[in-house]
C-alpha cells in the first residue's frame, strides 16, 4: 500500500505533519478528519524512497555517528540560517532523512519541543549524541539569539575533530601494518620455524651457539606456555582500562602522552589546536571568560591540559587576566601567549585564538605527512635486527657443522 506525506493543522491550528499509508488521497483525508487535523497538503511518497526507508531500517543502526551529527548540525545551520521554525525544520527533516538513527532523534526533538522544552533541553536528554560542550554552546545561542552562528561554529568544530582524527589514521595506517606483520611473523618463528630446527639440531647432538640455544628456549617456553601469556595479556589490558577509568591513572598517562618520542609533540599540538578552536568559538558566542573556560575544559581529550584549563578557569575567578593565566599555567609557549596578549589589549581575543588553534593544526598536520618518515628508519633497524638474529641462530649451527664435516 502506498504511503502519503501530510501536512495540515490540528485543532489548535497548530502545525502537524506525518506519514499515513492509504489507497488513495481520498481516503488520507477521512482518516486525517477523523483525527481532527486539517489537511493543507497530501503527496504521495515515491516507491523508491520508500524501499530505501525499508532498507535502511533492515540495515541501520541506532547510533549517530559523527558524521550524522555534523550533517545534522549543518542541516539546522541551514534552516535557522532561513528563518524556518525549529519544530517545522525538525519535522521535514524527519520526514526527508532514510536513517532510523536520525529519524528516531528528529522525531524525540520534536515532540520536546512541541511539550514545550527547550531545544538545549531536549537535546541534553540525548547524551549518546550530543555532548555537555554541544549542549551548552546550544543553550547560549538560544539566551543570546545568536543559535544561526552558534551552529556553524558547532559544524566547524566538529569538523576540523573529524580531519584530525582522519589524519591521525591515514599517518599512523602504515606503521600499524608493519608492526602486526613483525608480530605475526614473530609468532610462526617461533611456533613453526625454530621448532623444526631445534629437531635437526637435536638429532645431530651438537653443541651450539648462544643464540641459537636463546631462540630454542624462547620456542620452547612460547609453546609451553602460550594460555598463560594470552591471560596475561588479556589481565594486562583489563587492569590498563580500569587504570585509565581512575582519576590520577588517566591523568598521569595523559601527562606522559604530551612527552612520548615523536608522537607526544604532535599530541599536544593537537589538543592544544581543539582547547583554542573550541575557546574561540565560545568566546565568539558571547560566552564571559570563566563560563568558556569551563566549557573548553569539557571538549580537551586531554586530562592533563583540562586540569590546566581549570586552574586557569580558577586564576581569572580571582581577577586574574587570561594573560597572566595563561603563562602560570605552563602550557602555552611564548609566541601563544604574546598572540592571547594582543587579543586581550585589542578586543578580538576570539580571533586571535582562532589564529592560535590553526597554527597549532597547520604544525600538527604537516608533522603528521611526515610521521611515517620519522617512524620508517626505526621499524627498519627493528627489522633488520630480527633477521640477524635469527640468521645468526639458524644458520651459524649449519655453518660450524659444515666446517666441521669438510676437515
Amino acid at each position: 500500500m502506498p504511503q502519503f506525506a501530510y501536512y495540515g493543522r490540528n485543532a489548535n491550528r497548530e502545525p502537524v505533519e506525518g506519514r499515513v499509508e492509504a489507497a488513495t488521497v481520498a481516503n488520507v483525508v477521512d482518516m486525517l478528519n477523523q483525527t481532527g487535523i486539517t489537511p493543507v497538503s497530501i503527496t504521495e511518497v515515491p516507491q523508491v524512497q520508500q524501499a530505501s526507508e525499508v532498507i535502511g531500517k533492515f540495515l541501520g543502526s541506532d547510533k549517530v555517528t559523527d558524521v550524522d551529527l555534523m550533517m545534522f548540525t549543518r542541516q539546522f545551520y541551514t534552516l535557522t540560517k532561513a528563518g524556518v521554525p525549529i519544530i517545522r525544520a525538525l519535522r521535514g527533516l524527519e520526514l526527508s532523512t532514510q536513517q532510523k538513527s536520525l529519524k528516531k532523534l528528529y522525531l524525540e526533538l520534536a515532540q520536546a519541543l512541541e511539550s514545550g522544552v527547550e531545544l538545549s533541553q531536549a537535546m541534553s536528554r540525548r547524551d549518546d549524541v550530543f555532548d555537555p560542550f554541544y549542549v551548552a554552546m546550544v543553550r547560549v545561542g538560544e539566551s543570546a539569539g545568536r543559535l544561526e552562528e552558534v551552529f556553524w561554529g558547532l559544524f566547524e568544530h566538529l569538523e576540523f575533530q573529524k580531519n584530525i582524527k582522519e589524519q591521525v589514521k591515514s599517518a599512523l595506517r602504515y606503521p600499524s601494518f608493519v608492526i602486526l606483520a613483525m608480530v605475526v611473523a614473530l609468532g610462526i618463528i617461533n611456533v613453526f620455524v625454530i621448532p623444526a630446527f631445534a629437531k635437526v639440531f637435536a638429532s645431530l647432538h651438537a653443541e651450539l651457539p648462544l643464540m641459537t640455544r636463546i631462540l630454542m628456549a624462547t620456542s620452547q617456553f612460547t609453546l609451553s606456555w602460550w594460555p598463560a601469556m594470552i591471560l596475561a595479556v588479556v589481565a594486562a589490558w583489563v587492569g590498563w582500562r580500569q587504570l585509565l577509568k581512575t582519576e590520577q591513572g588517566r591523568l598521569r598517562w595523559d601527562r606522559f602522552k604530551l612527552h612520548m618520542p615523536i608522537v607526544g609533540d604532535l599530541i599536544e599540538k593537537g589538543v592544544l589546536a581543539q582547547a583554542m578552536r573550541s575557546l574561540a568559538l565560545i568566546f565568539r558566542s558571547g560566552v564571559p571568560v570563566v563560563q568558556g573556560l569551563t566549557l573548553s575544559a569539557q571538549v580537551v581529550d586531554n586530562a592533563f591540559i583540562t586540569q590546566a584549563l581549570s586552574a586557569m578557569r580558577s586564576q581569572v575567578e580571582r581577577g586574574d587576566s587570561l594573560l597572566v593565566a595563561s603563562q602560570r599555567s605552563g602550557v602555552f609557549p611564548p609566541l601563544v601567549l604574546q598572540m592571547i596578549m594582543v587579543g586581550e589589549e585589542s578586543g578580538t581575543l576570539a580571533e586571535m585564538l582562532d589564529e592560535i588553534g590553526g597554527m597549532y593544526q597547520r604544525d600538527m598536520e604537516y608533522g603528521l605527512k611526515t610521521l611515517a618518515q620519522k617512524i620508517e628508519p626505526i621499524l627498519l633497524v627493528i627489522m633488520g635486527a630480527m633477521v640477524l638474529v635469527l640468521a645468526l641462530g639458524v644458520f651459524l649451527p649449519m655453518w660450524d657443522l659444515g666446517k666441521a664435516a669438510i676437515h
